[in-house]
Order: C-alpha cells, then sequence, then structure tokens
C-alpha cells in the first residue's frame, strides 16, 4: 500500500485548491466593493448635476457691489449673457472702471485684487470673500453660475 499525502489530512493538490478558492471569493468581495465604490459615484454625480447650482440662458441684470476695508464701496449694475461670475467681472472690467487680478488655483480663481486695493492674506491676512444674494458664496468667481437678478458682494474681509 502506497500513501500519498500528508499524515493525518488531506493532499498539496486538495490545499492548492482550497487557496485558489479563497483567493476567487476575497477576490469577487473586491470587486463587489469597488463596483459599489462606483455606482455610489455615480450616484453623487447624478445628484449633483440634477440638483446642483445651475446658470440662467439669455441676457439677465445683475448687481456687483465691492466692499473694501477702508475705501469707498461701489456698486454696478449690469445686463449680461454671462452665465459665470468671473464672466461677469471680464465684462464689467471691459464696459467700466472696474478691475480685479486674480490666479488659478486648485480651488478655481482665487482674487488677489479688486479696483486696485489688494487682499494678501499671508501679509495682512485679508481676502476678498464672495457673496451671493446676501449669503456668504460656496463656489469660486469661475464656478459660480449667474441668474438673472443675483446680487454679487466682493467683501474685502479679515480673518481671525
Amino acid at each position: 500500500m502506497i500513501v500519498v499525502g500528508k499524515v493525518g489530512g488531506m493532499s498539496d493538490y486538495a490545499d492548492a485548491v482550497i487557496m485558489k478558492q479563497e483567493v476567487r471569493m476575497k477576490n469577487q468581495k473586491l470587486m463587489i466593493w469597488v463596483a459599489g465604490l462606483l455606482v455610489a459615484a455615480a450616484m453623487m454625480f447624478g445628484v449633483y448635476r440634477v440638483f446642483g447650482p445651475k446658470t440662467t440662458a439669455g441676457t439677465k441684470t445683475v448687481t456687483v457691489t465691492v466692499s473694501p476695508i477702508q475705501a469707498e464701496e461701489k456698486q454696478y449694475e449690469l445686463k449680461t449673457n454671462a452665465e459665470t461670475l468671473s464672466q461677469v467681472m471680464d465684462e464689467l472690467t471691459r464696459t467700466t472702471d472696474f478691475t480685479y487680478e486674480g490666479s488659478d488655483s486648485g480651488y478655481g480663481l482665487f482674487i488677489t485684487s479688486i479696483n486696485g486695493i489688494v487682499a494678501d492674506y499671508s501679509t495682512t491676512g485679508t481676502y476678498w470673500a464672495i457673496y451671493v444674494n446676501g449669503e456668504y458664496g460656496q463656489l469660486g468667481a469661475d464656478q459660480q453660475p449667474v441668474k438673472d437678478g443675483d446680487a454679487f458682494s466682493f467683501v474685502c474681509e479679515t480673518s481671525e
């Protein structure tokens, strides 16, 4: 009689089969997790597209107010076809005495100067905050949609 395999148990072949099944089950679980994450991401994107900020097509009237810390507030009214606040700002620079400077950042347009008044967070702790219809803005100027009747305010604020 010839004895093949391990003492008191299974052969190497049976161990290999069991290990293969365990690996396959782990891979299946991983694939289910990845698929679930992809579905969740797609659903979040869909919700954002449906309920996220929207612009209004066509001509709209908007108001832009600039409120520096130690200078006189200035207000602009504009009829525009712009879809974002940065487009409104560009149009104001072409049609009025409104000026601004900024740079692209990882969060969008970072405004550093409006009408010659510089806000420098690193030296003075000041920055240009955007308010939309009286509420603190949640988007940058290059992402903020424009709707008819919107009132935008640029307020030079100091961090505390």
